[in-house]
This record gives structure tokens, sequence and C-alpha cells, in this order.
């Protein structure tokens, strides 16, 4: 074990993405995440952002607005465009010189490439995929009561540890782990978009400024990024959806997804899928919900022909409102589900679509 003077390590880092000038909405989700740890450590805990890029400081009044305390500011040319080298030097140099206790990553393209490099140069651990995150033992305790994998047996609710707990589905889901990171600083982890909640913004929030003079060079770059290029096909929005449509193996074929798209533009939603219709073919990877797609968190999630594998309901159950539609009254999605209709989905869903239209007519009918 180094030789680490816990004290000097304090405060939550979030790596808050950006990408052209705008901010991820991870990373939004991540400052509420670390508002809420950081009035479970102590009030002296400060919630702080790091922005990394060129010509962003104007970004920095959006990170206030949703919870940050402070703002470091890294900005230099060589940085505008992201490279795994540049931001994993600039990030170190940061960590090493202020020394978070905590350290933030949304899992997304760039938070998975860049946070395990990071992780390695500064010599810590790092909790991938994050689901739940606590200081608490007390708090963590209660969690784990919902999810009957997680042993706490020996654990005691009084003990005044701050190790942050990391939980994430392990096992291919099939049990739920979590790891503490006791011996190292700081203490890292990426989360999942969508899995945590987004504090109410405050407009007109202010907060510290701290701008660091990146030492870098071209030396210090090995890759040169010679164009992006853009899918030019059509991505779905599962994070932003209110509404989602899914569609699982229960759905027949790909043409089943006809009626999925019919039934979301009615409902106003987005068509979402469980892995088993992605490896089949019948719709995009972009679509996937799921421990390897997309989690997602909608006001309502409508789950159509879905058995509720664990892989699936790990990515989807803490949408506000379940409505499950399947032929087997059996199914595990029915334990998850708010409401639960048993019968066939090409008969359930257009059923739903036209009282979807009564439901409308008799709105404008009551408002006029």
């Amino acid at each position: 074990m180094a030789n680490i003077n816990f004290d000097e390590y304090k405060n939550i880092w979030v790596f808050v993405e950006q990408r052209n000038g705008k901010l991820m909405n991870v990373a939004l989700e991540l400052l509420g995440e670390g508002h809420k740890l950081s009035r479970d450590i102590s009030d002296e805990t400060k919630v702080c952002a790091l922005l990394i890029g060129d010509g962003i400081e104007n970004l920095a009044q959006e990170c206030f607005e949703y919870g940050a305390d402070c703002v470091y500011l890294i900005e230099d040319e060589k940085l505008k465009q992201y490279t795994t080298d540049g931001y994993t030097k600039v990030i170190a140099d940061a960590v090493n010189e202020f020394k978070p206790d905590i350290f933030l990553y949304g899992a997304t393209h760039i938070g998975r490439d860049l946070a395990p490099r990071v992780a390695a140069r500064l010599k810590t651990g790092l909790t991938a995929d994050c689901t739940h995150l606590d200081v608490s033992v007390a708090e963590y305790i209660k969690f784990a009561e919902e999810n009957t994998t997680l042993n706490t047996k020996s654990l005691n609710p009084e003990d005044p540890n701050k190790n942050l707990k990391m939980t994430r589905p392990a096992f291919g889901g099939n049990l739920m782990a979590t790891i503490v990171c006791p011996n190292h600083r700081p203490q890292m982890a990426t989360v999942r978009p969508g899995v945590m909640q987004k504090m109410e913004p405050v407009a007109g929030a202010t907060g510290e400024i701290i701008r660091i003079k990146p030492e870098i060079s071209d030396a210090d770059i090995h890759i040169q990024v010679v164009e992006v290029v853009k899918s030019a096909k059509e991505l779905v929005s599962l994070t932003d959806a209110d509404i989602i449509c899914s569609a699982g193996r229960g759905i027949g074929d790909a043409s089943g997804f006809d009626l999925m798209k019919k039934f979301a533009d009615k409902v106003g939603g987005v068509v979402g899928s469980s892995r088993a219709c992605v490896d089949a073919g019948w719709i995009d990877h972009s679509h996937q919900v799921g421990q390897t797609g997309t989690t997602v968190k909608p006001k309502i999630y409508f789950a159509c022909g879905i058995s509720g594998a664990i892989q699936h309901l790990a990515g989807m159950q803490n949408s506000d409102i379940i409505v499950a539609i399947n032929k087997d009254p059996d199914s595990p999605i029915f334990e998850v589900a708010d409401y639960g209709i048993v019968g066939d989905l090409y008969k359930v869903i257009p059923e739903i679509m036209a009282e979807w239209d009564n439901a409308e007519a008799l709105y404008d009918a009551t408002t006029k």
C-alpha cells in the first residue's frame, strides 16, 4: 500500500464532458449526484466541475446552476479536440496538484476511454458502469435491502467510514457488486448516463472559477485527429425520452418494429429494444436498453413482448411508470411493472393507441 496522507484529499470532482461547446447530460446528472454525496460527507466538502477544452469558459455558469460549487477550467488549443493522451496528462497533473477525494466520470465513449488511463496514471482504482453511489453506511444498507443480491451483514449503520461505495452489475447482471477503494486516492468511478438525477437548475447561481494553465506540448499527444466523421444514420436519444416503447423477442420479427414506431409516434415517445432484437438484426444497437445498451429513466416505459431478463431490467427498472405487455403471465417483467397486461401485443397496442386518441379528444373537448 502506498504512503498516502488521506487528509490531503478533499472534495468531489466531476469530469464535465463537453462536445462542441455543449455539456453532456450525464455531466449534469453527476453534478447532482456529487452534490448529494458531498452533503453526506461534510458541510466543507465541495462539488467541483472539471472543464477541459478551448474557449469554453461560458459553460462554467451552467455547471454552477446544476450544483457545482467551483469549476476547474483547463483551456488550451491543443485540448480543443479530445485526445486520450492530452486529456490524461492534464487531468493527472491537476489531480496531483489539488487532490480530490472522489472523481466521477460519465460512462460515455470518452469517459470509458479516459477514466482507465487516468486511474493507471494515478495508481488508483476505478469502478466502471456504476448504477449506485453512496458514502453513508446507513443509507447504503437501506438501498441494499431492495437488492437481495447484496450482503450487508458485516456492516454497522453507525460506522463513520466515508469510503465511497460503488455499486455495479456483475457476472452478466446476475448480482450487484459493491466496491470500495480504501487504500488509494482519488476514489474513481464511471456512471452510466440516465442513472442519476439532475438537480433542478438554480438560475443565476455563482461559484469560484479556478483556472489551470496546462503544461502540455505536441510531444505529449501521440495521435492526430485528422477528421471527425459523424454517422449519417438516424440516432435515437433514449436517455432524454419521457416515453419509451420497447419491444423484445415476443414481437416476432423485424416487421414488428413498424407497429412500435407507430405506437411511439402516437404517444410522443421513442422506440427501444431488448438485446435479443438487436442481436437478431431487427433494429440498430442505438435503440438497445439494458446492461449492454443504454440505461434509461423515462416517465413511462412500455415493455412489449419483453420477458424481463435481469440484464434488461438493470437498464430500465428505475423508470417512473412501467407498463408490461406479454402473453406469458409468469414473465419476470411483471414483477417490476406498475401495470401489467397479459395478452397479444399485436392486439393490445392498437387498443392502447385507440384509447390514446379518445383521451386526447376528451381532453381537447374539456379544455375548450
